[in-house]
């Protein structure tokens, strides 16, 4: 039995109701409603569908890591020991605050993480202390972010 790709088909309204909460999830939702040119009620209907479609999942604030003193943006490849203990290596990198995504890879590694460090001292602790004694975990290999030129959202 073949699975079916499951997908949503948006329209305009749609849309535009994204492309603004996409831009500020605090918009109003009146004054989204007034931009569109459709009630209020409508759109929170529209909203309900495309939660529920999962095509969009509740809001969240951006908090700026560099305020808090986080100026090191590393990736780190992670080649396993025995690929069975997976499961156990995630478990143990969740543990680890400053890992803030966590990918299943094709290539050279089995695991790539990204980690927001205070510096690279802070780095090298996480790596050689924290990651690297995970039983599981046979090398690391680490990259460090010199700058973010830019970051967005899939495009509709």
């Amino acid at each position: 039995m073949k699975k079916k790709n499951k997908t949503i088909t948006i329209d305009g309204i749609d849309k535009k109701i994204l492309r603004a909460l996409m831009q500020d999830a605090r918009t109003p939702i009146l004054e989204i409603a007034r931009n569109v040119g459709i009630s209020g009620a409508a759109i929170h209907q529209r909203l309900r569908k495309l939660e529920k479609s999962k095509l969009i999942s509740g809001s969240k604030f951006i908090i700026n890591p560099k305020v808090l003193g986080y100026s090191t943006l590393a990736f780190v490849g992670i080649y396993l020991d025995k690929v069975a203990l997976t499961d156990d290596v995630v478990r143990a990198l969740k543990r680890i605050p400053e890992v803030i995504e966590c990918h299943y890879t094709t290539g050279n590694y089995n695991i790539f993480v990204k980690l927001l460090c205070l510096n690279n001292a802070h780095l090298m602790q996480l790596i050689t202390k924290d990651i690297q004694t995970i039983t599981g975990v046979l090398r690391t290999e680490s990259l460090i972010s010199l700058d973010q030129p830019f970051e967005r959202q899939i495009h509709i």
